[in-house]
């Protein structure tokens, strides 16, 4: 009865220590630049996706691996980015250089290794910025009807 009567006691002095402060629900801004890396994160999907297949189908499997490649660095290289700037004012004062290095590797990576052929590699890493230039011009010639641009939908 002592072990019953100690986890009663345990229980009771940390109700109040066990409640857990979830992080405050994110204000509209927020919101509104979380849907803007998801847009821009599935522009560049489609991209990407698009470009692997005609690549495949007019030239070979070979160079569209490596303009895979390049593009799926583009990605992370858009997602750490995104992180670094949702980051910057809370925690972060200044953005940090990670993100250069992830570009340098890729580029030594694809002239020192005999199967990656440079100009496809760095071609698809920028993918990301193609898909930017597009969504951004997308949302001009849409901001007279306010509707924003998302690929995922079926509606322009």
């Amino acid at each position: 009865m002592p072990l019953a009567n100690q986890l009663t006691s345990l229980f009771r002095r940390d109700s109040s220590a066990a409640t857990v402060e979830l992080p405050p629900e994110p204000n509209a801004s927020m919101q509104e630049y979380y849907q803007l890396c998801q847009a821009l994160l599935t522009w560049t999907l489609a991209f990407t996706a698009i470009v692997f297949v005609t690549v495949w189908l007019v030239y070979s499997l070979n160079l569209a691996l490596n303009y895979l490649i390049g593009a799926c660095t583009g990605v992370v290289y858009l997602r750490m980015l995104a992180r670094d700037v949702e980051q910057l004012g809370r925690s972060k004062k200044r953005l940090g250089s990670t993100r250069l290095a992830l570009v340098a590797g890729l580029i030594i990576v694809a002239t020192q290794w005999n199967q990656l052929q440079v100009m496809p590699v760095f071609l698809g890493f920028l993918t990301y910025k193609v898909a930017l230039i597009v969504y951004v011009i997308w949302s001009t010639y849409l901001t007279d009807t306010g509707s924003k641009p998302n690929p995922s939908s079926g509606e322009p």
